[in-house]
């Protein structure tokens, strides 16, 4: 049962507690704050390891992702081989204006082209201008922190196990390949060392 006059009475105590504690302000830009180290600040682009697969683009839920290429032939890496097709990004860029930081894009790229950066200081005075092309995105790439440590107790990554399974059975077809050829010229050493003692001396031989 309240009496009258408690909900001001709390107030006052908050107001009181509050008033004896000491203030703290951040003194930004000063100083720059200390931020999580998954922070979603901007995207940065790792140009290197974009194949133009469109996907980033298509699964974006904000089409706030703006991608242009062309096709280049490569010719072919031997004499006789086909010539093969590949894509050329011309143009990567992001509206920040439309973006809502979901990371869509950055889990669906199958080869690890866009990262979060903690980066977060690109105000701009005109909407138009938080359109950022893939120079910028590049710019932000190398603001990009590095991954954690992995566990040491953890379970080794399937994709590791296999690619060490298929690397010792290649590394044990080899030495295989390798002893049968050893035991193959020693076979045949052997043969004709034999065939030598066998042959009978013609006259006038070791004279």
């Amino acid at each position: 049962m309240s009496f009258p006059g408690s909900g001001l009475a709390k107030g006052l105590a908050v107001t009181l507690r509050t008033m004896t504690k000491r203030s703290v302000t951040a003194q930004y830009p000063d100083v720059q704050p200390d931020l999580p180290p998954r922070t979603r600040g901007v995207i940065g682009l790792f140009e290197e390891n974009c194949t133009v697969c469109m996907l980033c683009a298509r699964e974006c839920p904000d089409w706030c992702i703006y991608i242009d290429s062309h096709k280049e032939t490569v010719p072919p890496a031997a004499p006789g081989g086909r010539e093969r097709s590949r894509n050329v990004l011309d143009r990567f860029a992001i509206d920040f204006a439309l973006c809502m930081y979901c990371g869509i894009c950055i889990e669906v790229c199958p080869f690890d082209a866009l990262f979060w950066s903690p980066e977060f200081e690109y105000a701009e005075t005109d909407i138009r201008e938080l359109t950022h092309e893939r120079d910028k995105l590049r710019e932000w790439m190398w603001t990009v922190p590095e991954p954690p440590a992995l566990d040491p107790n953890a379970e080794e990554p399937k994709e590791i196990a296999a690619a060490r399974k298929a690397a010792d059975k290649l590394a044990a077809q080899q030495a295989a390949e390798a002893e049968d050829r050893a035991g193959a010229e020693a076979s045949t050493q052997d043969q004709n060392q034999d065939q030598d003692r066998q042959r009978p001396e013609t006259p006038g031989e070791g004279t």
